[in-house]
């Protein structure tokens, strides 16, 4: 329910998005406050291997950067049930959280599974706190590719020489790189045309044909072949998982025991709100895709159903096998130095998610 913005190797973001960011912090009294929480500055530091505290003490506040659960949670009637202060921040993303991050003015951040890599790369460490995928991955994708006007690509195979718009630093970034992969072909096999996924780059891009394929998700892909279809547009499976979401948080914030213990109350509300907007689909599309997104009741429709149930999982094991397959590819094709997945986990709050389901944990 995120999107993800584009990194180069150890460059920062661009300066729209800092701008943007810089902007919004001086609208919101952040800075000051992610930084300090419920500790004070003589209080021991929480050890990565110590127990999370069961109790939030009195006067933590966590800033979240997770919009689409703020109004879950405002629908569920939850929102005001936290024993902590909870401010929202209307960032997403890899590239403002992570702008953010490095300010000081954000303790969890909603996105993919990209961005935990790169901050890493660029000198942010990070820790994943709550992981969500699909129950039917496959059957629900999160993209497709979108392949332009008499392109005349039909399988995965057909890509050799195409134009494939490229995001580096992106999920969608990623998947290409993976796709590619999967079909046995290489970077050096087709033409990666560099180009930003936000809003409607990619569908116009494909119409224009300025590049051959392109990575689309969300109302895109619908708005895509419905617009341009009889000129010939279509979209093909990819047959990969695409599916994680992610809250992640930076290593340091956790070292605060009322923030980390603020964090696992988070992360359980988190969970129950994804299993809400499951259960309640026409709430959810009128309240969050219609009053909020401003999007049609059928677009909203659509990406309900193209979400599918939400997954859960009380054990992280596959999930960073999976991520470590990401790395790897993505290693390898940028260069940067080979990570271990599971050091980017915080399983300390492995199960929390699924507890909260359960009705386990509050």
């Amino acid at each position: 329910m995120v999107g993800e913005g584009s990194y180069r190797r150890g460059v920062p973001a661009p300066t729209p998005i800092r701008s943007a960011v810089a902007a919004l912090l001086l609208l919101l009294p952040l800075a000051a406050c992610a930084g300090t929480g419920g500790r004070e500055a003589d209080a021991p530091a929480l050890a990565s291997d110590a127990p999370l505290p069961a109790a939030v003490p009195e006067g933590t506040k966590l800033i979240v950067g997770d919009p689409p659960t703020k109004v879950a949670l405002q629908l569920s009637g939850e929102l005001d049930s936290f024993s902590f202060d909870l401010e929202w921040a209307n960032i997403s993303g890899g590239p403002q959280t992570s702008e953010a991050f490095r300010a000081d003015a954000l303790d969890v951040g909603a996105v993919a599974d990209i961005p935990p890599i790169h901050a890493t790369w660029t000198g942010l460490p990070v820790k994943i706190v709550a992981s969500r995928f699909r129950k039917d991955p496959l059957a629900h994708p999160t993209y497709e590719l979108g392949i332009a006007p008499g392109a005349n690509v039909r399988t995965l195979a057909d890509l050799r020489g195409r134009k494939i718009a490229y995001s580096p630093g992106q999920a969608q970034g990623a998947l290409v790189l993976r796709v590619l992969k999967k079909a046995g072909l290489t970077r050096q096999d087709v033409t990666l045309v560099e180009l930003p996924s936000t809003g409607d780059v990619y569908p116009n891009a494909l119409a224009s044909r300025q590049v051959d394929v392109a990575p689309i998700g969300g109302v895109n892909i619908r708005r895509y072949t419905a617009k341009f279809g009889r000129d010939g547009a279509t979209t093909i499976p990819h047959g990969l998982r695409d599916d994680p979401g992610h809250l992640y948080v930076r290593t340091e914030t956790l070292r605060d025991p009322a923030k980390a213990a603020a964090i696992r109350e988070y992360v359980a509300a988190w969970a129950r709100a994804s299993r809400w907007v499951y259960e309640h689909p026409e709430e959810w599309i009128d309240g969050y895709y219609v009053k909020d997104q401003g999007l049609s009741a059928a677009d909203g429709r659509y990406l309900v159903e193209q979400a599918g149930e939400p997954d859960l999982p009380a054990d992280w094991t596959e999930a960073v096998e999976r991520h470590q397959e990401t790395i790897d590819v993505l290693a390898a094709e940028t260069g940067n130095p080979p990570l271990r997945a599971a050091d980017l986990y915080d399983r300390r709050y492995e199960a929390t998610a699924a507890q909260a389901i359960k009705g386990g944990a509050r």
